[in-house]
């Protein structure tokens, strides 16, 4: 799990990150970076619509998000938002690959 300081939670945060963030595609996900200070903590949204599927896969998707974010957070990276946004068929994807994914796109962050 995420502590609340490696959140992001006010929507003005999150607007920010979307929209003069550095965005990458991926065929199931859309990641958007947003540096910040170098010291500032990694802090991490998500954003998964009922378009990705049930609840169900929507919660099992973020709970995975979470602890991918929780591992980056762990490993020392710092300076920046990241904004992880679901799109259909993602909730369908492995933990393996998930997981690849996520480092090939996070790894680039300070």
């Amino acid at each position: 799990m995420l502590a609340r300081g490696n959140r992001v939670i006010v929507p003005d945060d999150f607007r920010t990150v979307v929209r003069r963030g550095r965005r990458t595609s991926t065929p199931t996900a859309v990641y958007h970076r947003y540096a910040r200070d170098a010291e500032a903590p990694l802090r991490f949204g998500f954003i998964i619509s009922r378009a990705v599927g049930p609840a169900v896969a929507r919660n099992r998707l973020r709970r995975r998000w979470r602890a991918l974010g929780r591992q980056a957070v762990d490993s020392g990276l710092r300076g920046a938002d990241v904004v992880v946004r679901a799109l259909p068929g993602c909730a369908e994807r492995d933990w393996d690959s998930l997981r690849a994914e996520f480092a090939d796109v996070i790894g680039g962050v300070r």
